[in-house]
Parts: C-alpha cells; structure tokens; sequence
C-alpha cells in the first residue's frame, strides 16, 4: 500500500532519477513499517478509547491530567482548554462529561477564591496506566534494543520526517 512506484509510478511526486531499484524498494519498505506502526497506534487508540469509554479529545484531556499530575502540578479549566486548544464552552463540556463519568474531579484552587482546579480520579488514572499507559510505555524496549548511534539515526530520521511533512508552506492546509 506504500509502494513508491505503485502510489507514484510517473515520477510526478517523487523524482526517483539516480536512485538504484533496490534502493526504492527498501524505501518503500520504510514507508510501509511506518504505515504499519500508524496503523497499530490508530488500533490502540481506538481500543484504549472503547475501553475507557471516552473520545479522542478526552483521552488527549485525560493524559494531560496524568502528567501533570505527576509533575505535582494544579490544572485550571483555562490550562485545559490552551493545551487542548478547544474553547472554554467545550472544555466546560469537556469536564461535564468527565465530571459525570467520575473521570475527573473539580476542586476549588487552594490559593484563588475564584478559580477551580481538575483533578483525574485515582480510578481513571489507574486505568489508563493499566491499559493505554502499559501498552505504549512497550515503545521503550524498542528503542532500548537499539545502540545509541542506531537510536540516533532514527532521531534524525524521524525529525526529518516530520520536517519534510509539516504544513508550513502548504496553503492548501491553511484555515
């Protein structure tokens, strides 16, 4: 499904001038165990989303709250809404529907009268550790197998990758 020559056989998105059969093939076999890992994650995305009977954005709203609760850190209303970049009437939705689901708790601020604070309960987050959380710290022992100069390659790889893909100069993407 990731061929290069099978997705681009013209040569109108990809000038393959210069670059050795094999040399395409073992490409297109990088794109295609990338493709597979995209697909792995999209499987375990939609699973950990069923298991814990949320949706996208409150799984995203979930894992902010886990780290930062580890780092000890308080979390307003307002920070969700910036990190999750959603408005303050959809983060109010947000935190009803985890609120009701016993997701999350709200407190008030220990310093500000006038604020709250969000809090994961200690069910959810032992969830999500047990499940989501356990089967994507599995990432580690990959990249743990490889040496460090391996490690390093694939740093570079996948930067320039995500360099190579961003949307910086595609006016087509722009709102």
């Amino acid at each position: 499904m990731f061929d290069v020559v099978a997705n681009d056989p013209d040569q109108l998105l990809i000038d393959r001038t210069g670059i050795a059969d094999e040399d395409v093939a073992q490409i297109s076999e990088v794109m295609t165990a990338l493709g597979d890992l995209r697909a792995a994650e999209a499987r375990l995305s939609a699973a950990s989303r069923r298991y814990m009977k949320l949706n996208e954005t409150d799984m995203r709203a979930i894992h902010f709250l886990i780290v930062t609760s580890l780092a000890g850190e308080l979390v307003t209303p307002g920070q969700i809404a910036q990190h999750l970049d959603i408005s303050t009437a959809s983060t109010t939705k947000l935190l009803d529907r985890l609120t009701k689901g016993g997701h999350v708790e709200r407190l008030p601020h220990p310093t500000d009268r006038r604020a709250l604070t969000v809090r994961i309960t200690p069910g959810t987050y032992s969830a999500a550790r047990e499940t989501v959380g356990r089967q994507q710290a599995r990432r580690f022992y990959s990249a743990a197998r490889l040496a460090p100069h391996e490690r390093e390659v694939v740093i570079r790889f996948l930067r320039d990758m995500t360099n190579e893909i961003e949307l910086t100069d595609a006016d087509w993407a722009r709102e």
